[in-house]
């Protein structure tokens, strides 16, 4: 194959892609619509989605999923003619082959095909095994499914608008090609005035005369060009802009799959899916959004049993808003209506973890209570999964939505429900920024976080536990200075000590800090420009702007700005560096192997790490040699980890010394049992990531 046909062959794989992920993501939509109620006009689109992906896949010679689409192809067609009909375990197999294809279309060649040849013989078996469909009485005919709006990737209308402001700027150039002329002309006649002995009065009265009038169409030129160019920039932007049905669509078949995983019901509901958004940011938030409609299932809802006994529908329901709000921001709101937030757990966790004292803790009202659930390692789950537990969840929500300029509320309501709203920029591309000077450079800060701009007396700076703070409406508030925390030199150019410190409050979700800079220049517009390797993800700067000048400036990224702040407030001048004590774990695991892998784990983490291998041996150890946590299997012989734990909790001495266990046993069954016999941490190895076991060590050791 020659190269030219190599290129053709990737660009072709490439489409095909694109076009299979239509297909399956309508397939699954439609097995979760046919689950609720089995409309024979649904079964007839999934039918015709399975037929179209079969044929798009046989065209680039994907046999797997062809083979896949074939199968489920017939089994659709049967379902039509009321050859079978089907139980809730069929859409198990059926959603199973939808995962199935999703898998052979990301990642090709990875997949067993012994996959695919079980799959397609679990579909053939489940058309002959599910109960015969009684005959209708009368079908309806059933309209084949339509199309709306031409795309190529970007609707057309978008382009048209696009290309009718391009075709304007032929004006602009036309315009300024004889502007350079004027200018050209007038320098000429002007060059000729000065080489002459004696100008000529009534010569460089025309000259004044023509460069008024030129002065006054450059004025005209700017107002018109500004308009267009702020026209094509925005309509440049709409091609960016997707509807958030784009990225919704994979919810109800999470909430289904998850549900089924926890024995519980719950039915998704989306508003606002027409609601275009910056793809970027639509990108961004997506793991985030994921992560919230997990925490709704995994922490909200209750079992079917419990809603029933609490007077509430035994299907709960999680809603997923989008609005539009202000014109250039929008809200995505995530909510259920489950057992709500109990606060007091959130604040003990917070203390237990050493994030705030018992003391603050007591005196926070609700909201600053639960802006403690964006904390790091804030987390009211013993259980580690691959859904919940490790306490980083909602601090990464709240760092995405920072870094794109937004910002992350939650209100709850106790056996009501709890909603999370996050609150964003509807694109990236341009925002309002304020310009600020520190160390002799400038800098901007995106204006959504400016919460203030002012000057204090430096006399009136007061120092709190050697860190600068001031007074602002009666509050004390955290002062730093912005050029160390940018590790830049001071500006030499300032030799006089000031009488004034200029500063900016900046803020951040629940994070208030003053940053003392040498000026505050003003506010404008400005377009971002990413960074390029390697300078992709660079602390403290979030991209670059070029202003009217040519010069090219920073832009500051909020949420590690607030962060680097908070180190430099925490950095006592003269202090000695101390020698941190290294923690001892005790590694209780009968397979050598898997002692092995969790003690190099450990103590690659900088552990000190003993080894038992079994609960009796470990019991032996913990009464002669203290450690600072366990960790341990469940399935061991002589002493197994629930008994050891128990064991553990009886013991005057050992009480409190965390326990994370660490286990294959996953249904829920076992997870209960590992909380009520006081385990800190349940981690099950189907989901076992290592830095699951090292950030709930480092929350509790």
């Amino acid at each position: 194959m020659n190269g030219r046909d190599d290129e053709f062959l990737k660009s072709l794989l490439a489409a095909f892609r694109g076009e299979a992920a239509e297909h399956w993501q309508a397939i699954s939509a439609g097995l979760l619509e046919l689950e609720r109620s089995p409309a024979p006009e649904v079964v007839e689109r999934v039918y015709r989605e399975a037929h179209s992906l079969k044929g798009a896949a046989r065209a680039v010679s994907q046999t797997e999923i062809e083979t896949v689409c074939q199968a489920l192809e017939s089994a659709f067609a049967g379902w039509k003619r009321q050859e079978w009909q089907p139980v809730p375990a069929s859409f198990d197999t059926l959603h199973r082959a939808t995962d199935l294809i999703q898998q052979l279309v990301e990642a090709p060649g990875s997949i067993d095909p012994g996959r695919v040849t079980q799959m397609k013989s679990d579909i053939e078996t489940l058309c002959l095994l599910a109960p015969r469909a009684p005959a209708p009485e009368h079908v309806e005919p059933v309209m084949p499914a339509t199309h709306g709006g031409e795309t190529i990737r970007v609707a057309t209308r978008k382009l048209d608008g696009l290309m009718l402001q391009a075709e304007e700027m032929l004006a602009v150039k036309l315009a300024v090609n004889q502007r350079a002329g004027d200018l050209r002309e007038l320098r000429t006649q002007f060059n000729e005035q000065l080489r002459a002995e004696a100008p000529d009065p009534h010569q460089l009265r025309v000259l004044e005369a023509k460069l008024q009038t030129l002065s006054r169409v450059a004025e005209h030129d700017n107002h018109t060009i500004g308009r267009m160019v702020d026209d094509l920039l925005e309509g440049s932007k709409q091609l960016l802009m997707l509807p958030c049905a784009t990225f919704l669509n994979v919810l109800p078949k999470l909430v289904r799959d998850l549900c089924r995983d926890q024995a519980k019901e719950a039915e998704l509901v989306v508003h606002g899916g027409e609601v275009e958004i910056d793809k970027r940011i639509l990108e961004e938030m997506k793991d985030p959004l994921i992560h919230l409609v997990r925490n709704c299932v995994d922490h909200g809802v209750e079992k079917p049993a419990e809603r029933a006994r609490l007077g509430k529908p035994a299907r709960a329901t999680i809603t997923v808003s989008v609005t539009q709000v202000d014109g250039n921001k929008v809200e995505l709101a995530v909510s259920d209506d489950g057992a709500g937030v109990a606060v007091e757990h959130v604040k003990a966790a917070a203390v237990k973890h050493g994030l705030v004292s018992a003391a603050d803790a007591r005196q926070l009202d609700e909201p600053a209570a639960l802006a403690l659930m964006f904390l790091s390692g804030v987390s009211t789950t013993p259980i580690i999964t691959k859904i919940s537990g490790r306490g980083l969840g909602l601090a990464i929500v709240r760092e995405k939505a920072e870094n794109l300029g937004g910002r992350v509320a939650v209100q709850t309501q106790a056996g009501k429900g709890t909603t999370f709203r996050i609150l964003l920029p509807l694109t990236l591309a341009t925002f309002r920024g304020t310009l600020v000077q520190a160390a002799g450079q400038t800098f901007v800060i995106p204006t959504t976080n400016v919460e203030r701009v002012g000057r204090v007396r430096v006399a009136e700076i007061k120092t709190v536990e050697n860190n600068e703070t001031i007074a602002m409406d009666g509050k004390t508030v955290a002062l730093v200075r912005l050029a160390p925390v940018l590790e830049l030199p001071a500006n030499s150019a300032l030799t006089d000590e000031p009488v004034w410190l200029t500063f900016v409050v900046v803020t951040a979700g629940e994070k208030r800090i003053a940053f003392g800079v040498e000026a505050v220049l003003r506010a404008q517009e400005v377009l971002v420009k990413s960074l390029r390797k390697p300078l992709v993800r660079v602390r403290n700067i979030a991209g670059a702007t070029v202003l009217g000048s040519g010069a090219v400036v920073l832009i500051l990224n909020v949420a590690d700005l607030l962060q680097s702040a908070t180190k430099v407030r925490l950095v006592v001048k003269g202090a000695p560096a101390r020698a941190v004590e290294r923690k001892v774990v005790l590694v209780v695991e009968d397979s050598i192997t898997s002692r092995m892998l969790l003690k190099n784990i450990l103590e690659s983490a900088g552990y000190r790490v003993r080894t038992a291998v079994d609960g009796l041996d470990a019991l032996s150890q913990l009464k002669t040699e203290p450690v600072d946590g366990v960790v341990s299997d469940v399935q061991m012989p002589r002493l197994d980890g629930f008994n050891l734990t128990e064991k553990i909790r009886a013991d005057r001495k050992l009480a409190e010394l965390p326990v994370v266990l660490v286990t294959a046993l996953g249904t829920q069954e076992d997870r209960e049992r590992g909380v009520e016999v006081g385990a800190n941490a349940y981690i099950v190895k189907s989901s076992f990531d290592q830095s699951n076991l090292l950030e709930a060590l480092r929350r509790l050791v």
